[in-house]
């Protein structure tokens, strides 16, 4: 029984967690699934890739039914760690509970999309469990110190409303609304979406690939696509070279 559903509309890419009877809890096989599928709509040309879960979860953690150790460990942080690294944005649509791993998986995206059901916790103090650095830091990022502190310290749970307010969460609406703007994205320059997501989710290592992908943006033919739609008044289309 397949773990992740793939859908192609257009330019964007839907992924769909398909584990209802579990709330769509990440085991190892689901974490590969994901990496595997993110990488294959972007060698198939997807602008933009949505997230969601079947059912009424998002994604409900890690699987505690399943066994853990290095294999699981490696295949979540793999997977998480690669969203925020490939080269197209990556919108959740966070269509319920976001929980621990799935609070993880919503914050590896770029941007998040919840419903009126979301919310949101890292309860490791819960389950003596951890996170890694990346985790708590970006957190923090996104949803202040404060509210990551209530988080992670005392086990507190954001519902939408408040990760709205707080930043973790950027739009209030359905799969329908995020998969709306996934698609308003997609005719956005992607040389220009790449060297930005490269920026906001690098480290100094990425110095570097970063001056080279800023003159890659201003040497492209977008740039002069651009130039030659506002002569002639029309909406440019980028081609991402």
């Amino acid at each position: 029984m397949s773990v992740l559903a793939t859908r192609r509309d257009g330019d964007v890419a839907l992924l769909t967690l398909t584990r209802p009877d579990r709330r769509n809890a990440l085991n190892t096989e689901l974490c590969r699934a994901v990496h595997a599928a993110v990488d294959e709509a972007v060698d198939s040309g997807a602008r933009v890739i949505a997230v969601t879960g079947e059912g009424t979860a998002f994604c409900s953690g890690a699987d505690l039914g399943g066994v853990y150790g290095d294999e699981f460990l490696q295949a979540l942080y793999g997977m998480l760690h690669h969203l925020v690294k490939v080269p197209v944005p990556i919108v959740a649509a966070v269509n319920g509970p976001a929980i621990g791993a799935g609070t993880q998986l919503a914050m590896a995206c770029d941007l998040r999309v919840a419903d009126e059901t979301a919310k949101f916790a890292v309860p490791t103090p819960r389950n003596g469990m951890a996170v890694d650095a990346w985790t708590i830091r970006t957190l923090a990022a996104l949803a202040g110190t404060g509210r990551a502190r209530r988080l992670m310290l005392a086990a507190d749970v954001l519902d939408r409303d408040e990760a709205l307010v707080s930043g973790l969460v950027d739009r209030a609406g359905t799969l329908d609304d995020a998969l709306a703007w996934a698609a308003e994205i997609a005719t956005l320059a992607p040389l220009s979406l790449a060297h930005n997501k490269l920026v906001l989710n690098g480290s100094t290592d990425d110095d570097a690939a970063i001056e080279q992908s800023f003159h890659d943006v201003w040497a492209s033919e977008d740039v002069r696509e651009a130039a030659q739609a506002r002569i002639e008044k029309r909406a440019p289309v980028f081609r991402g070279r």
